[in-house]
């Protein structure tokens, strides 16, 4: 079963494609033909399924004229209303039948699947628990409720389902994939590897399991037996695409970089040529510090999908790397118009910014990074940074104060402390920051002399600094 009711097996046959030319003719030639109920509901289900909605409407008027009281065809036609957004009026005719027919599966699954259209979860939720048990293939119905609790942001209410689903039937693809994604988003990563690493001991030629086994290997950090599973999956299905995107997105993650553009690049063999796909080759070649051909990549990848911010971006730091970094702010500007809520991008406009000697507008790009809350301690001291090199002195100890109290525990920011204070004669103020720095985390004192080498010959800053020493 399935929204749409259609028996793959059944289209497939001669008869259906006899029964489904026979329809076409007819509409060409305007000469009646007789369909039964059965055949005229399979006709429906196939062009729904297609999203071919013109010829759906023409077989579901034609069944509606000669089967008037068929509630298969009236809740057809309440699916062809909600595609044509008219949700209001699919219910009203769902509800209709619901007067005349209420152990009616099909029923209670399209008007689940309406009001989970409609973003009315709990209604979609009641629906399909209506669902239950009238289903023969109890499955399919878990998974409608699993996905919907994933709409409702339930995740743990998802897996319960999903696991349900596959309990009655260990062959369901949809439930394997979405409980794949309920484990990332619950955060039970290493649950996820155990659950498939013993699905495939009692399934071992499910290349969907092996996908998603390599996908939990992934999110725990284990990229070499990620790969592993992935292999598993093409030797199984060789034309399974997604297997070699996410096969190379794991030897990215390695750092075997032109393993993964080759693997990369088998996904076209499979799938259409994604601008996802180019920009991830274009990644690879820029860490291999081969620029050409990241600029290629990355430039194909925008001219599929122009309004992608990341390849703009990759454009511009690419050119950087490359000493043409007036050039490359035109690409990092274009790429902050498509997306002027990304942090990232701003961080690196005041970069770049900064090295082209235009402070103040590093000073307000870093401005607007902290302003989108961006989630590493690093902006706090490229902008102390900067307002200290351009002495703004006072600026930048209440930037580093500012960022003290987003990360009180980052040792950094003390040390950082410390050394600008330290400069302007308030040594007491600064040890305490020196000291309170080193109990977070004495192994980034280095950071002092990196910064200040002129510290490394003070007597008091020293002593405190190997009374730590553990």
């Amino acid at each position: 079963m399935s929204e749409f009711n259609d028996d793959a097996e059944g289209q497939n046959d001669k008869e259906f494609e006899g029964n489904l030319k026979r329809f076409e003719d007819m509409l060409a030639n305007g000469e009646p033909q007789f369909f039964d109920a059965d055949d005229i509901e399979e006709i429906i289900d196939y062009y729904l399924q297609w999203l071919n909605y013109e010829l759906a409407k023409k077989a579901i008027d034609y069944g509606l004229e000669r089967f008037p009281y068929s509630s298969i065809i009236k809740i057809r036609y309440a699916q062809y209303l909600s595609s044509q957004h008219y949700t209001h009026e699919a219910l009203t005719l769902l509800n209709e039948v619901e007067q005349i027919e209420q152990s009616n599966l099909e029923l209670y699954m399209a008007r689940g699947y309406i009001y989970s259209q409609m973003g009315l979860g709990e209604q979609a939720i009641e629906n399909f628990k209506n669902a239950l048990p009238l289903a023969e293939y109890k499955d399919e119905v878990y998974v409608a409720l699993g996905i919907e609790f994933l709409n409702e942001d339930k995740p743990d209410d998802a897996l319960y389902y999903l696991k349900k689903a596959i309990r009655l039937n260990p062959k369901n693809e949809v439930a394997l994939n979405e409980l794949s994604l309920c484990y990332d988003l619950t955060g039970k990563s290493d649950e996820a590897v155990s659950f498939f690493e013993e699905y495939i001991d009692n399934h071992p030629y499910s290349y969907y399991a092996w996908f998603n086994l390599g996908l939990s290997y992934g999110r725990v950090g284990m990229y070499e037996k990620a790969v592993e599973a992935y292999d598993y999956a093409l030797a199984i299905n060789e034309q399974f695409g997604s297997a070699y995107f996410n096969k190379a997105n794991a030897l990215a993650q390695l750092g075997r970089y032109l393993d993964a553009i080759e693997v990369y690049k088998e996904t076209f063999k499979y799938e259409e040529h994604d601008p996802t796909t180019y920009y991830y080759i274009g990644e690879c070649y820029e860490n291999l510090n081969q620029f050409e051909e990241a600029l290629v990549n990355y430039n194909k990848c925008v001219k599929l999908d122009p309004a992608n911010g990341d390849a703009w971006l990759g454009i511009g730091v690419v050119l950087d790397a490359m000493n043409r970094l007036t050039e490359g702010i035109h690409y990092i500007k274009k790429a902050i118009e498509i997306n002027p809520n990304d942090a990232e991008y701003w961080y690196v406009f005041a970069e770049v910014q900064q090295k082209l000697g235009f402070l103040e507008e590093a000073a307000l790009a870093f401005q607007r990074v902290i302003e989108l809350e961006y989630s590493d301690f690093d902006v706090w001291l490229d902008y102390s940074k900067l307002l200290h090199e351009a002495g703004y002195i006072k600026d930048a100890v209440e930037a580093l104060a500012e960022g003290i109290k987003f990360f009180p525990d980052v040792a950094e920011l003390y040390y950082r402390m410390g050394i600008i204070l330290f400069e302007q004669q308030n040594r007491k103020e600064a040890l305490g920051f020196f000291e309170h720095a080193l109990e977070l985390d004495y192994s980034k004192h280095e950071t002092i002399f990196e910064y200040a080498p002129t510290l490394k010959i003070d007597a008091e800053l020293v002593n405190l600094i190997s009374h730590y020493k553990k």
